[in-house]
């Protein structure tokens, strides 16, 4: 067992480097952003952004002067994550932000939480404005369970195999699209999961935060009239019960007879049992079964 244990409390062990701060930023209007978190971006030695031109106006917004502010983003990680790695454990402390929300959610931030992680360094999260949660919260569909997939893949074999795992659940989807993609995507959904409901909503916090409800027919013919702008939550209904059971009574369709029986022989049944077993699933007699497989 190779258990890691951390705590954020000061004094409890003697480290001489420092920690990685990851710093909710707003996702539109300003006013969103924590007390804590304009402290500790004040405090750290060190700030890495996504776009160091779009922090910058966050920055001088609230006149914050960090000792240094570097660039930290999909293309450049592989070098520049292992040199702010380096940084914190000769005692500098880091801030992690993104464009907007919180940072490695759907962005190179979580590589660097595995390489600090992997140092040994604390990691600390700054809670913030997340978009996908705040759509889900307006969106009047179900908060109990929900499931964010983030963007989906360009490929088409790539993004229905996605959507196939995700069919059958009950909780609700939340996906990241751009507006280039977003009917395409709509498209998709459609085809996939059937004109389930589901939520529009770009600009979010922001003076043309726009929130659009309806099917995903409706959607598309909302998106034919106004021409996609921004980058879009989506957020979908989960699949009903009945859909998922449906799933569930269905799950050996792609096995073979042999296939099926050895499937409850390994969770422990006697072969008369998974027999048996199998015979139900498929609503034929426990002898159709038996003269099958022979």
């Amino acid at each position: 067992m190779n258990i890691q244990k951390q705590s954020s409390f000061q004094g409890e062990t003697t480290r001489t480097s420092g920690s990685l701060y990851l710093v909710g930023t707003p996702i539109g209007n300003l006013e969103d952003i924590t007390f804590r978190a304009v402290r500790i971006l004040k405090e750290c030695d060190i700030i890495a952004a996504e776009d160091t031109r779009q922090t910058r106006k966050l920055l001088t917004h609230f006149e914050i002067t960090p000792e240094h502010l570097f660039s930290y983003h999909e293309h450049n990680k592989l070098a520049s994550g292992p040199e702010l790695i380096r940084y914190i454990i000769e005692g500098k402390n880091l801030a992690l932000v993104s464009d907007a929300g919180l940072p490695a959610i759907s962005d190179p931030g979580s590589d660097l939480v595995k390489l600090a992680i992997a140092e040994g360094i604390p990691v600390i999260p700054i809670p913030g404005a997340n978009a996908a949660l705040s759509a889900l919260i307006v969106s009047g569909l179900s908060t109990e369970r929900f499931t964010f997939a983030g963007f989906l893949p360009r490929e088409r074999k790539d993004i229905q195999s996605v959507l196939t795992t995700l069919q059958y659940g009950q909780g609700t989807l939340l996906f990241y699209e751009s507006p280039h993609r977003i009917i395409k995507t709509l498209g998709f959904l459609l085809e996939t999961l059937g004109n389930r409901r589901i939520v529009l909503a770009r600009e979010l916090t922001k003076r043309y935060e726009e929130i659009v409800r309806g099917s995903i027919d409706e959607c598309l013919l909302w998106l034919d009239e106004h021409s996609p702008i921004g980058e879009y939550v989506v957020v979908v209904e989960g699949a009903s019960k009945e859909e998922e059971q449906a799933q569930r009574d269905a799950w050996w369709q792609d096995l073979s007879l042999e296939e099926h029986v050895t499937h409850y022989e390994k969770e422990g049944d006697s072969r008369k049992d998974a027999m048996k077993r199998t015979a139900t699933d498929r609503g034929v007699s426990k002898r159709d079964i038996y003269n099958a497989l022979l």
